[in-house]
């Protein structure tokens, strides 16, 4: 049986409710600015190009439940992502992308500037590249002499509460590099960034095998989800 025509004078069918919404975000946040929107509504703009025909507030409220704040979710193993409802490859990548371009520009706002007269720079890197991380990592930033930025690596990537840090290895790369001072860094996946007595003994050894060969520890910092410590701020080297 043929499909019955449309009648010219039946109203058109509903445009999706969410398209509305999602217009409406987008101009609040042309308009005001991204401050105007709360971490659920970034996170569902966010989503957009990676769910074009679904509602995404619903999503971006449990991933919050479920993680915490919008730098949480971005940083979140694609593991425990995927453990929520209506998390799929589209989703996972965007926003991976998300965390890979902050890491980014964050990387290069230090490269522009002198590491220690831009502190804060230093430490809005280290928790975007490390604070929710779900494994231990221990990142060295070798300085020069004016104290710019040579390299920054990850030398070594452990278990969720330890990662193996060998002193000489730390500085026999500062004198490949010809580095005059190093600052280290490392997560605590906990969220706590209370230095253990093992990061204290291990940044004591390093100052030990440094100091002769004329190379600097300008710090260790501990960075987590719930902040930041420094062991020089904290006198503990």
């Amino acid at each position: 049986m043929p499909a019955k025509a449309a009648d010219p004078q039946d109203p058109p069918p509903e445009a999706p409710h969410y398209l509305g919404h999602r217009e409406r975000l987008r101009e609040r946040f042309h308009g005001a600015g991204p401050d105007a929107l709360s971490d659920y509504e970034l996170l569902e703009m966010a989503l957009f190009p990676a769910l074009p025909r679904r509602d995404t507030k619903p999503l971006a409220k449990a991933l919050l439940k479920k993680f915490g704040s919008f730098a949480e979710v971005v940083h979140a193993p694609e593991a425990r992502l995927r453990e929520v409802d209506g998390i799929k490859d589209a989703s996972i990548h965007q926003l991976k992308l998300i965390a890979a371009a902050a890491s980014r520009i964050a990387k290069g706002e230090l490269k522009q500037r002198t590491a220690l007269s831009s502190w804060n720079d230093v430490i809005d890197y280290c928790r975007t590249t490390m604070a929710f991380a779900d494994k231990e990592q221990f990142r060295i930033l070798f300085l020069d002499k004016r104290n710019q930025l040579i390299a920054d690596e990850v030398q070594q990537t452990g278990t969720v509460d330890h990662t193996p840090v060998y002193p000489r290895e730390v500085i026999k790369r500062a004198l490949e590099l010809s580095a005059t001072a190093i600052l280290l860094v490392h997560n605590h996946p906990s969220g706590d960034p209370t230095p253990s007595q093992a990061d204290i003994h291990m940044t004591k050894a390093i100052v030990d095998i440094a100091a002769p060969l004329g190379i600097s520890v300008h710090d260790h910092i501990i960075v987590g989800k719930n902040g930041h410590a420094s062991l020089k701020g904290l006198r503990l080297i």
